[in-house]
């Protein structure tokens, strides 16, 4: 994991968190790479803390999370250019990839899958 990627202080806390999964996901806000690894940094984070939120998930529901986790690190290893002009797509992957370690609404997501 980067440093500086999650945060480190207690000024940074879950409202600092869930504020920045609501820009990020933001259908008015264009991407930034560093947002897309943080997103990615984040998943990681919640799985090896094994965050009570994903054992509520089914596993059919666990193996979608994975498969959008993997698009994503794929896309970003790949260098595939063209994320701007994918931003409804990639935001769309990061919602599927984090499905339930968040509170944002996905009616604020616009459906490109």
């Amino acid at each position: 994991m980067t440093q500086g990627a999650l945060p480190q202080t207690s000024a940074a806390g879950p409202d600092w968190t869930e504020h920045k999964l609501e820009q990020i996901m933001d259908p008015t806000r264009p991407l930034c790479r560093e947002e897309i690894v943080w997103m990615l940094e984040y998943i990681k984070k919640k799985v090896a803390e094994e965050d009570p939120n994903l054992t509520d998930l089914s596993q059919p529901r666990l193996l979608k999370n994975f498969r959008y986790f993997a698009e994503i690190a794929l896309m970003l290893i790949q260098r595939r250019g063209g994320h701007d002009m994918e931003a409804d797509r990639l935001k769309n992957w990061l919602y599927e990839a984090s499905f339930g370690l968040h509170q944002v609404k996905p009616d604020r997501i616009k459906r490109h899958l």
